[in-house]
Parts: structure tokens; sequence; C-alpha cells
């Protein structure tokens, strides 16, 4: 078998039985694309690459430009599909089994205080699209769910009253994330008004929560642009993203007391290890406190 057709085995295998959203697929195939590309240019034997084989790949990964954390991830990538390949016998052993990808600093992500994720909730208007925006923020900040998210909800995921919504994340989890007082109030008006503006034909517009001005499901990219464009609004001139919804969510919940396996849950993170950097966030600003307060502290 050809590399890249076990490749492609692969893909549709991690695809069908794991249940990857598209976006992670697409970064699968971009990472084994790039040892494809390498094992044909150097005539690799990729069942057997030789180790100064494999340090020439990760040699060419760095002259392409590539950071320390994208080249532990294509690392990891490579593991999983020779793990795949002895499973189903297309090879006796895994090459990257004892390569270990460089240890790297992981950056605290940037959050919105409290008063400045107030004043960006309070930019919407009273119109259409207004209303629905100011539930897609309130929606975002009241449960920390990821934007991708946000556009598969249906309407039949709102329950209890709407005080939770059913979430579908990745790998196709699913959880529950529950809805404060505004982003109740928010999502009661927006639905009171979305039914004249949805557009009866379309199936998947009829059951999607959110829809875009012709009354169609509102893709992703809608979604990230409506954000962005509140975002600039507001004056705010930290390095923000629509994911910081998501970060701020549970850096406040963090900071007011929250235990971390419960913001683990809502989150829908696999590992609590992936939670935990919320609460170096909550360190980073005590030290900040520290440093500015303290009669020593900035010496």
């Amino acid at each position: 078998m050809r590399l890249e057709e076990a490749v492609l085995e692969y893909l549709n295998y991690i695809s069908s039985v794991r249940g990857l959203s598209e976006n992670t697929l697409k970064s699968y195939r971009r990472d084994l694309g790039l040892f494809i590309a390498f094992a044909l240019e150097e005539k690799v034997d990729w069942k057997e690459p030789k180790p100064a084989e494999i340090r020439a790949f990760i040699g060419d990964l760095h002259r392409k430009g590539l950071g320390e954390s994208s080249i532990n991830r294509i690392l990891s990538s490579l593991k999983g599909f020779y793990l795949f390949c002895i499973k189903f016998e297309h090879t006796d052993q895994n090459p990257f089994e004892s390569v270990h990808g460089r240890g790297r600093s992981r950056s605290l992500p940037e959050v919105l205080n409290e008063s400045e994720m107030k004043r960006l909730l309070s930019l919407p208007d009273g119109t259409y699209a207004g209303t629905r925006d100011r539930a897609i923020l309130e929606l975002l900040y009241s449960t920390g769910c990821r934007v991708s998210e946000v556009h598969a909800m249906n309407l039949k995921d709102l329950i209890r009253g709407k005080k939770a919504v059913r979430v579908r994340g990745k790998g196709g989890k699913e959880r529950y994330v529950f809805l404060g007082g505004p982003a109740r109030e928010a999502l009661s008006l927006y639905i009171g008004q979305r039914k004249n503006h949805v557009r009866t034909s379309s199936p998947d517009a009829v059951k999607a929560l959110f829809l875009n001005l012709k009354g169609g499901r509102l893709t992703q990219r809608g979604i990230a642009k409506i954000i962005d464009g509140y975002l600039t609004r507001s004056g705010i001139s930290k390095k923000v993203s629509p994911h910081t919804f998501r970060h701020s969510f549970a850096t406040h919940l963090i900071d007011h007391g929250a235990d971390i396996r419960i913001v683990q849950e809502m989150l829908g993170h696999a590992s609590v290890s992936t939670t935990q950097i919320y609460t170096h966030v909550g360190l980073e600003k005590l030290k900040k406190v520290y440093r500015e307060a303290h009669p020593h502290g900035k010496r």
C-alpha cells in the first residue's frame, strides 16, 4: 500500500469512527500531507523511515517557518496515523513513538474583564439584527460555548423553560450548559421575532436557532463576523477574538470561586489539564495586583 492510500484510509476511519469535525479533519489532512510530500521528494520508505530521515523531516518543518506548537501537533498526528497502521497491519512499527516534541511555554489567553464584557453586551440595538446579535453575545458569555457549537444549535436544543441548552461538542459529545437571566431574556426577545424572518422553504432553517438576514441558518463564519464587528465597535484595545467569550466565561467563573472540574464539564474539555490554564489567568491577575499595590512589589 502506498503512503497516500494509507493516509486516506486513516482519514476515512477517524471521520466515521471518531466523529471529528471537518475543521479537525482538515488539520489532520494538512499535517499528514506535509509528511507525504517530504517522503515522496526524499524517497523515504514510509513503513520504515530511518531516524535520520525523521530528523530531516522535522528540520524541514522548521525551515518552512512552523512554530513548536505546530510541529508538535504534526508529530502527534503522525503517531496516531502509525498506530492505526499497526492496528490494521499496514506496518509493524511506529517510527514516531520515541520522537518527542519540544516543550513550549503556553501563552495565557486574553480575557475581557467584567466591565469590558458589560460594555460589549450593551452595543446591539433594538432592530431584529441587533436583537439576534444580543442573543448570540449573551449566549456565548453565559455558556462558554464555541462559535461552532452555537452555529449548530437548533430550537429544540433549548430546554427546561430556556434555562439550559443541549450542546453538541467536539467528537459529537453532548453536554448541557446553563443560561443566566440576561441570556434567557435576550433569547426570548429574539425568538419572538425570529418566526417572521425564517425561510420556511428550508427544513434546516426552520429548525435552526440563529438565522442570517436571508432567513437561513447563520454560518460559523457569519457568527464570527458579527462578533468581530462588535469587538471593533467596543474600542477595546486588547487582542481579542470570538473565542475570547469562552476564555472570559471560564475565567470569570473561576475568579468567583467555581470548582475547576465543574468549569471543565461546562466547557466540554476531555481533560481538566486543559481547563487549568484559567487558574493561571487568575494567578496572573493576583500577581499584577500585588506588583501594583505592595510597597515591595515593584522591586
